[in-house]
């Protein structure tokens, strides 16, 4: 299954006697926009046990379907087998729940020991209704119980969690499919970018998307404060999220339950850099509602 998307140039050179010292603005605003993106599935990607070196995985994955890794690629990964690799899984059965778990699930009809963990992952709770706990996780994220699941999951028992520091597991991701390339002499300056994952709710709308929570290569936003639009109108609260949009377009060719993982972005004009996702998660003394 491919998806090929084209996107148009909405900035046009100004005309009619808008101020020309705008211009350069224009032109490096234009210089970013990408025309064309394809987003490829990677298939092939099985069961992932603790330990595994996942940048290995993913090469031969690319390889087996006669992919290459090239300048300015993207994969985006799904938390759920970062998760894995890193070992960030809880038994149910070692799980013993606390009185304030107990209550919560029978309120709401869960497992206590689900409740439970999902309460050792949170930092504080934010809402708590019709059964659903939106919380604070240690990263700073906020999202429904902790970014704690058990779809997906080998066994009814078992929980996968957050992974623990999800911007270091994607710069670990990159080094290792970078060294993958270096070992098989295809490039030895690959500059790609890795974007972690993972598939939250949002207020004020119904479903769901998939938003970077680790961001290892490139910029996470992409700043236009500053800069004119093509009527000449300085922007002033312009930033974009490009990396959640980049995990949510990724999401349209992985699915829910197709068991595809992992997702190759080619012919976005990212921004090179470290990266992170904490760039990502608003201040919360800037934020109205927390």
């Amino acid at each position: 299954m491919k998806l090929l998307s084209q996107r148009s140039l909405l900035l046009r050179p100004l005309q009619h006697g808008i101020a020309g010292d705008i211009i350069p603005n224009i032109r490096s605003m234009k210089q970013r926009m990408s025309t064309e993106l394809r987003i490829l599935p990677i298939t092939g990607i099985g069961e992932i046990p603790p330990g595994a070196n996942l940048g290995a995985i993913i090469y031969e994955a690319l390889h087996h379907q006669h992919l290459t890794v090239q300048h300015g690629d993207i994969l985006v990964v799904t938390q759920k087998i970062v998760s894995k690799a890193e070992g960030c899984t809880v038994n149910l059965d070692d799980v013993q729940p606390s009185e304030f778990a107990c209550t919560i699930a029978q309120q709401s009809g869960k497992d206590a020991r689900h409740v439970e963990v999902v309460l050792r992952e949170s930092k504080r709770i934010v809402r708590m209704s019709h059964g659903v706990l939106i919380s604070e996780t240690q990263h700073g994220f906020i999202c429904a119980n902790a970014g704690v699941d058990e779809s997906n999951v080998n066994g009814k028992q078992q929980l996968t969690l957050l992974p623990v520091d999800p911007d270091r597991s994607a710069q670990a991701l990159r080094t290792q499919l970078q060294q993958q390339v270096n070992e098989n002499l295809e490039d030895t300056t690959l500059d790609i970018a890795v974007i972690i994952s993972d598939t939250w709710g949002r207020p004020w709308r119904n479903g769901q998307v998939n938003m970077a929570i680790g961001v290892a290569g490139m910029e996470s936003l992409i700043d236009y404060r500053g800069q004119y639009d093509p009527y000449g109108y300085e922007l002033h609260a312009s930033i974009i999220a490009v990396a959640d949009e980049l995990a949510a377009a990724a999401e349209l060719v992985m699915g829910k339950i197709d068991s595809i993982p992992v997702a190759l972005i080619r012919g976005y004009a990212y921004v090179p850099a470290k990266g992170d996702a904490r760039s990502l998660i608003r201040d919360s003394a800037t934020d109205m509602f927390r």
